[in-house]
This record gives structure tokens, sequence and C-alpha cells, in this order.
């Protein structure tokens, strides 16, 4: 294994609208808003009976042999050669690895906290700050009518957050500075940054599949992050270790719809600008606004319609970027 120097271009596959995989991005990202939801549900599931750290370990040792079952089907039925990696694919993973794990734990902790809301809304700035680091770190450009779309979807997810508000606009400019929200906006930060990373990862390796590149950055994203987290559990909360072993069932759901929404999002990295795949995941936000709104008939505030409409909005540009 050899590493490499010098910055490889960033593809830009969005501007090519004959380019087949110009579009697969689409429903790839909806899946993966989809699992994430699910399995961000299961792991809340799992906080009070584990610690934060240990809920989050959950998704990673659970779900690395469901990540390398998927790099080994990829290249024994899909007949897709191993890449090659160098050592500054191997920093990419890593920092990606840390900063999602860093995260994870921010937004499981921000979810424990009173202002459940507005931690999970400033969570959401992710798209934002990738887009900063994006453009910093890899060069990527963002055009005017996808900046407009990142902006106005951030905003969107702010004004569903006031849904229970006593004070909307208060909380709105002010909401920030709860604890729950600064836990939101850090977790946001290394979220946007591990987005990022992984896709710089998956770039890196120059493949000529994109599935295979995902997978195979996917699998060692897992192990790496197991080992790294398996060891700060053995050196700081032993006892989580036989706690998570413990709660095997529901932590293997967990591992599994993780490392299906990981698959979903590495491939759709690979393919897109990850600002704006991370802007399009947005809509599972949409989807839980439906489901309240017609399978519990819950009456959205005005707050709550404008923020929707803000999102739809954003979303729209995304989709019609050329």
């Amino acid at each position: 294994m050899t590493g490499t120097t010098g910055a490889r271009p960033v593809p830009s596959l969005q501007t090519s609208a004959a380019n087949p995989l110009s579009w697969y991005w689409i429903p790839i990202t909806i899946g993966a808003a989809l699992s994430q939801n699910v399995r961000t549900a299961l792991q809340k599931s799992l906080k009070g009976r584990l610690s934060t750290n240990a809920a989050n370990f959950t998704r990673y040792v659970y779900g690395v042999p469901f990540a390398i079952g998927y790099a080994l089907l990829l290249h024994q039925l899909g007949g897709d050669p191993w890449p090659a990696p160098g050592l500054r694919f191997f920093a990419w993973v890593v920092l990606g690895g840390l900063t999602q794990i860093v995260a994870t734990s921010l937004l499981i902790e921000a979810m424990t906290r009173r202002n459940f809301a507005a931690g999970i809304a400033y969570s959401k700035t992710e798209v934002v700050q990738a887009a900063l680091f994006e453009a910093i770190v890899l060069g990527a450009t963002m055009t005017l009518g996808g900046g407009a779309a990142i902006v106005l979807a951030t905003i969107g997810v702010m004004l569903i957050s006031l849904k229970q508000a006593t004070d909307p606009w208060r909380e709105f400019l002010l909401g920030w500075t709860d604890t729950g929200a600064l836990l939101g906006l850090a977790s946001g930060g290394f979220f946007g940054v591990s987005a990022v990373a992984f896709r710089a990862a998956s770039l890196d390796l120059g493949h000529p599949s994109f599935l295979m590149s995902a997978g195979f950055t996917l699998a060692w994203a897992q192990s790496l992050q197991t080992l790294m987290l398996g060891a700060w559990l053995a050196w700081r909360e032993p006892a989580q270790l036989a706690a998570v072993a413990r709660w095997w069932r529901p932590a293997l759901m967990v591992g599994f719809t993780g490392t299906l929404g990981s698959a979903c999002w590495f491939t759709a990295f690979t393919i897109q600008v990850a600002a704006y795949v991370r802007t399009l995941g947005l809509i599972e936000l949409i989807f839980t606004f439906l489901l309240a709104r017609f399978a519990f008939k819950e009456r959205p505030s005005r707050y709550e319609i404008a923020g929707v409409a803000l999102l739809c909005a954003g979303i729209a540009l995304v989709l019609n970027l050329r």
C-alpha cells in the first residue's frame, strides 16, 4: 500500500444532465433518510438501558458485519475489483469516523435534553456547515441555486422546530442558547465534517464503480469506528460492553438499519456534493410532518406549515440543479 500526494479533483456529476449517475443520488438519499429515521428511533430506545457512548457503539459493532458483507457481495457477485487505498484514504476515513462518533453521541445526548426539538433542529445545520467545510477543504463550488436551497431548507427546519414553543420568535432568535440546541449545533458541525471526509475518502480511491467505492469506504469506516469506540468503552466504561452484549436483539436492528442508511449515504456522497445530499436528506422531516398530520390527525402550527414550505422549496431547488 502506498500513499499519494497532491489534490485529486472532485468530480461534479450534478452538472452533467446526460450522465446516467446524475439522478441516482436522489432515490439513494431518500432511502438513506428513511433508514436513518428508523435507526435514530431504535437508538433512542436504547438510551435508557445504555450510556450515550454505548448506545452509539451498537450502531458500529452490530453494523460492521453487514458493512463487510456488503463489500464482499459487491466483489464476489458484482465482480468489482478491490480498490487500492493510499494513506490519504485512511486519513479521511479516520477523520470521518471520529467526527461521526462524536456527532452521534452529541445528538443522542441532545435528544435527552428538555428542548428536544431545538437540539434536533440545530443538528440539521450540518448542511450549511458541510457546505462551508467542503468548499474550504475540497474546493467544491456551490451554485447560486444550491446555496439558496441550503439556506431555505435550513431556515425551514428551524421553523418546524417551533411547533411546541410558547414564544416562537424568541425561540427562533435565541433558541441556540439552550444546552440541547448547543449540543445539536455541535453535532451538526461534526456531522458536516464527517460527510465531507467520507466523500473525500470514497473519491480518493478513484475506482470505476461508485458502489464499490462507497461500500469499501463504509466497511473500513465501520471497522475503525468499532475499534475506536470499543477501546474508549473498555477504558472508560467497561461495564457498558457487557450491557451492549446483553441488549443484542434491539442493538442488532440498530446495526442493520444504521449500516443500510450509511451505505446509502456513502453512495450518494460518491455521486453528488455532500451538502446537496444532506439537503435532500432533510426530506425525512417532511415525512414526519405528513405522518403526524394524516395518520395521527395532529394540527400543524403556522410555523410548521411555513417551515415545511421553505424546506420543500429548498429540496425542489436541489433537485433541479444542473
